[in-house]
């Protein structure tokens, strides 16, 4: 036997995801792409450089720290985190908003979470970091009903990153927010040269490319490269719903990437 795993569909579960905390383990998370070096057992894939999906009971804080060049989403799945910086912004923002940061020659900020329940993902993307190094850092909040919806056949479709919505970066980068109610079904045409990257936030069911059929469970991440793949289907479990959250870049860019 060969040993390779000829899957087109690539799940990683939480105990294949990497594991950090702050605020003396008043916050926690599990990484499905961890940074260089890290334990998470999938490896970042074009821009998309890191993901975290942090958790906190109670209030935390993680205290000011520098970025520089990268564009760094925070994108709250549950109760309220604050953003201040050394711009001079200081705000808060509620479930379904995002806090973006596109660090650009240098901005140092602060994370904090409020209330009983805190959840939220933090993303990484990188775009060409030669040239985004020298431009002004900059902050961009948005709140949950600035962000465009598309509901259709049971599936609600809100936009984050990119085609419709009002918050664009520098990254070839698409980025979804999508619910899929019982009885329906969510299909996704994956061009051959990107990759859709998930994280499966709430229910279980199944994904289908071609005759391959895996389950899919609540904190699973999955990777679905579009080599070959024409249509990709995504479905809840009888009596279940599906919220995932999706992130789709190319696999290859023409720039020099930050080493792993």
């Amino acid at each position: 036997m060969s040993g390779i795993d000829n899957s087109k569909i690539k799940i990683y579960s939480p105990e294949k995801q990497g594991y950090g905390e702050f605020d003396n383990a008043k916050i926690t998370e599990i990484k499905p792409i961890d940074f260089p070096g890290g334990t998470s057992e999938a490896k970042r894939i074009g821009p998309l450089f890191y993901w975290s999906w942090a958790s906190a009971k109670g209030d935390g804080i993680i205290s000011m720290h520098p970025h520089q060049a990268f564009e760094i989403i925070s994108y709250v799945l549950e109760g309220e985190i604050g953003h201040s910086d050394s711009l001079g912004n200081k705000t808060r923002v509620g479930a379904g908003g995002a806090q973006l940061i596109q660090a650009g020659s240098g901005i140092y900020h602060q994370e904090e979470m409020y209330g009983q329940i805190t959840e939220f993902f933090q993303i990484w993307f990188e775009p060409n970091l030669n040239e985004t190094i020298h431009n002004d850092p900059k902050y961009i909040q948005l709140t949950h009903n600035q962000f465009p919806e598309i509901i259709k056949n049971g599936v609600t479709l809100k936009n984050i990153i990119g085609e419709k919505s009002p918050l664009k970066i520098v990254a070839d980068v698409k980025m979804n927010d999508v619910t899929i109610n019982d009885g329906s079904e969510y299909q996704i045409n994956l061009p051959s040269n990107k990759v859709l990257a998930a994280v499966n936030v709430s229910g279980k069911g199944n994904i289908k490319v071609g005759d391959e059929v895996k389950n899919i469970f609540m904190k699973d991440y999955f990777v679905i490269k579009g080599d070959g793949i024409n249509e990709i289907f995504i479905v809840p479990e009888k009596g279940e719903f599906l919220r995932i959250i999706s992130v789709e870049v190319p696999e290859k860019v023409e720039y020099k990437l930050y080493p792993n």
